[in-house]
C-alpha cells in the first residue's frame, strides 16, 4: 500500500492507517515504509536465532519476552518499527499489540534496506535506549554488534563465530552458521 511522502506522520496516524495488519511496515521519522516479503535466507536466520533465544530464556527462568516481526515498537511519536527479532525484558512496555518504549536487544537481518539497518535504525535504537543491537548481513555472512552500554564501535563477527549477546553477560552466544544448518 503505497503512502504519500510529502506528509509526516505520527505513531496514531500510523496505528490508524496499518490496524491490526501482518504486513511488515514501520515509521521511520515521519514515514511510511512498506518492506518486501523477506527471503527464505532471511526467514531462516531470524526462526533460528529467535528460537534458540527463546530456549535459552527458559532453560533460565528468565523473565524476558522475546518477539518476531511482524510486531509494532513504538519508539516516540514519530518511529514505529518492527524489529527481526527483539526481546524485550519491561513487560509493563507491552499491552498486547505492541511495545511502547525501547527493547532491550534488537536484531535486525538485512535485505533490500541496508541503510536503513546500518544508519538510520543504528542512530534511532541507540537514542532511544535499546541496550544491544545487532545488524545480521546474510551478503556478508557477518553481524555488528552494538552494545550501547559499553561503546558506541561495534564488534564484528563473521557467521561461524559464537556471538555473546551482552544483556545476558555472553551466558548466551549464537552460532549463525550452525542456526542455519
Amino acid at each position: 500500500m503505497p503512502f504519500p511522502k510529502d506528509h509526516k506522520y505520527t505513531a496514531e496516524e500510523y496505528f490508524a492507517l496499518t490496524p491490526e495488519t501482518n504486513q511488515h511496515v514501520e515509521l521511520l521519522n515521519g514515514q511510511i515504509v512498506d518492506y518486501s516479503a523477506p527471503s527464505e535466507i532471511h526467514q531462516d536466520i531470524v526462526l533460528g536465532i529467535a528460537a534458540e533465544i527463546r530456549r535459552f530464556i527458559k532453560a533460565n527462568n528468565g523473565s524476558c519476552k522475546p518477539m518476531i516481526a511482524p510486531f509494532d515498537v513504538r519508539l516516540d511519536d514519530c518511529n514505529v518499527v518492527q524489529p527481526d527479532v527483539m526481546i524485550i525484558c519491561d513487560k509493563d512496555k507491552m499491552d498486547g499489540k505492541r511495545c511502547y518504549g525501547a527493547p532491550d536487544f534488537i536484531i535486525e537481518v538485512t535485505s533490500s534496506n541496508h541503510s536503513n539497518d546500518y544508519v538510520e535504525k543504528l542512530v534511532l535504537y541507540k537514542n532511544t535506549g535499546v541496550r544491544e543491537y545487532w545488524i545480521v548481513d546474510p551478503l556478508y555472512e557477518r553481524v555488528m554488534v552494538y552494545f550501547f552500554e559499553n561503546s558506541s564501535s561495534p564488534n564484528i563477527y563473521t557467521f561461524d563465530m559464537p556471538v555473546p549477546v551482552g544483556i545476558y553477560g555472553g551466558e548466551l552466544a549464537l552460532n549463525i552458521a550452525e542456526l542455519i544448518k
